[in-house]
């Protein structure tokens, strides 16, 4: 909602503007009869966070999360790190799952969501050249092997520090991408479908056949949960 900003004064500055932010997203989500995620940067206490807020179709928000992962100095510079691994909120006969850009990049945290139930995950990213392998790539093989729908939606153009590459998608169960790939401005729609979750999930039952006494050594412990 408010851009990203070279330093972390710039980034305190924006801050003061949550509130209002706040009541016009819920404005157009209450008005358009649609749920909507935004990204803005909070300010709690001492810290601020790169967060994204849910809201449902009436404008009352039903999950925030903060960024868990961040990405370089710049960013550790001007946020904390949140602390809730996965925040969940059940909408429309859906479980949608939150995350924000480099979060994804993360299959252990992708995972974590699958076995809480997530269906969907909604990633809102800013996402620059030259990485855009990440959108085309790793995204669907995220979704493919998590065996959930993940919406990855990415800034376009240039901001004077970056430029983003757009390549905002939906990605399916079986690793299909169910969207046109966008390089500019552009309004996509998908469908979310239960019964291809659960076709996805019986055709390739990565959940159900892990073992996870091989490996639990090699995770921290169990991420905490937010509802």
């Amino acid at each position: 909602m408010t851009g990203y900003h070279a330093t972390p004064a710039e980034v305190a500055r924006t801050t003061e503007g949550a509130a209002a932010l706040a009541e016009r997203a819920a404005a157009i989500a209450a008005g358009a009869g649609v749920a909507l995620l935004y990204g803005f940067p909070e300010r709690s206490g001492a810290m601020t966070y790169n967060t994204v807020r849910l809201v449902d179709a009436r404008g009352e928000t039903v999950a925030t999360y903060r960024k868990g992962h961040l990405f370089g100095p710049g960013e550790r510079a001007a946020f904390a790190a949140g602390d809730h691994a996965v925040v969940q909120a059940d909408l429309g006969g859906l479980r949608v799952g939150l995350m924000v850009c480099y979060d994804v990049e993360f299959p252990e945290l992708v995972r974590a969501h699958a076995l809480r139930g997530t269906d969907l995950l909604l990633v809102p990213s800013a996402l620059a050249r030259p990485w855009e392998f990440v959108a085309e790539t790793l995204v669907p093989a995220r979704a493919f092997e998590s065996q959930l729908y993940i919406a990855y939606v990415n800034w376009v153009g240039s901001d004077g520090l970056d430029a983003y590459c757009g390549l905002t998608r939906v990605a399916g169960p079986d690793g299909r991408v169910r969207t046109a790939p966008a390089i500019g401005p552009d309004l996509l729609l998908a469908d979310v479908r239960r019964e291809v979750l659960d076709e996805a999930r019986e055709a390739t039952p990565y959940l159900a056949d892990r073992r996870p006494e091989l490996y639990s050594d090699l995770t921290a412990e169990a991420p905490h949960v937010r509802s």
